[in-house]
């Protein structure tokens, strides 16, 4: 779940925008990262250290940042201290809970004062909301690199003044470059099988099985993609209030680039049902050359076979028990099997 719902107007449901990184948590394709490493090789331990918290009410792995008129003040703060912050009114805070249980939810409730509806459908995947004031993460597992979006959001200080809607922005942007970098890796797999195709050594087998695994991965990846443009769209809707006149080309961008996210899978799925067909045409192809090939050969021998099984009954003929007749159908044979070759080469049949 990115945001929850906010203020006391809100009931859970009712207002939708964000992004579920527990379900992104899962990572694209359903990949999970290696035991005790986030996607980028550091460990979820210490991934953005400074804002983990060290008192904390939850079992779970906690990080907390807060901002103050658009600058970062507070990093790691105990997240018993939420509420009073967010009572001084000026201020935007992040909660971000790693694999937390039912019982490390209740702080959301005790915390933000979030509708315990809200904090059950934490617990499950593709749940959104939006507060005014908080941005809360709940990730069930580092499919998701925390400390890079951490990392997104020091890169452009000077638009933190925007509050939660930058640090929303920041998030969503993150992720959707991370879709990029998926299709990207799957159009090079896909370019990799479309050179293997036509390869002298057949590698029909293995043609097939991978491009049956990258359409399945593409339709992993075409769920996560497309739920994208009516998250960003959701968020710029005016009667939420989180999008500003100044975040709007922001946003704007993040559209259009899920946009080109999802067309670009659509692409390469429809690329690899091509190569599928493909293989299967290439595949009768060279079976119809085989089947051509040795058709033709068994006319060739056919031939030999003919003279050698009328010269071999027990009948007098001419040039019956004569080296003469052995020589004339010895010679009948090769000339026969010789015409029989060039004429199909010239036809193609060889």
């Amino acid at each position: 779940m990115t945001p929850p719902p906010s203020g006391p107007a809100n009931t859970a449901g009712t207002q939708r925008s964000g992004r579920d990184t527990a379900g992104a948590g899962s990572g694209v394709l359903g990949a999970r990262p290696a035991a005790g490493q986030t996607l980028h090789g550091q460990d979820p331990e210490l991934v953005a250290a400074s804002s983990i918290c060290q008192v904390s009410p939850t079992r779970c792995q906690a990080r907390t940042r807060l901002y103050r008129d658009g600058r970062l003040e507070l990093e790691g703060f105990p997240v018993a201290d939420i509420s009073d912050h967010l009572a001084e009114g000026s201020v935007t805070i992040w909660l971000d809970l790693r694999d937390p249980d039912r019982a490390d939810l209740a702080v959301l409730s005790e915390e933000f004062g979030l509708h315990p509806l809200a904090v059950e459908d934490a617990l499950h995947h593709s749940q959104r909301f939006i507060t005014s004031q908080a941005l809360i993460t709940v990730r069930k597992d580092d499919g998701l690199d925390i400390g890079a979006a951490v990392q997104r959001w020091d890169q452009n200080p000077d638009l933190t003044r925007f509050g939660v809607g930058y640090l929303l922005y920041g998030l969503l942007d993150y992720m959707v470059d991370s879709h990029f970098d998926a299709v990207q890796s799957l159009d090079d797999c896909v370019e990799e099988i479309e050179d293997r195709l036509f390869d002298d050594i057949p590698h029909s087998m293995e043609v097939q099985r991978r491009s049956f695994q990258l359409r399945k991965s593409l339709v992993l990846l075409r769920r996560v993609v497309l739920p994208m443009r009516e998250v960003v769209n959701a968020v710029m809707r005016r009667d939420l209030h989180v999008v500003g006149d100044d975040l709007v080309p922001y946003y704007q961008d993040v559209y259009d680039h899920v946009l080109r996210a999802a067309e670009w899978n659509d692409s390469l799925r429809d690329l690899v049902t091509s190569i599928l067909e493909t293989n299967v045409t290439i595949q009768g192809n060279r079976l119809n050359i085989i089947t051509k090939k040795v058709t033709g050969w068994a006319a060739i021998i056919a031939v030999p076979t003919l003279i050698t099984g009328y010269f071999g009954m027990n009948v007098p003929y001419p040039g019956f028990s004569d080296k003469a007749g052995f020589t004339a159908s010895l010679a009948g044979m090769i000339l026969a099997a010789l015409v029989l070759y060039i004429v199909f080469k010239r036809k193609d049949w060889l």
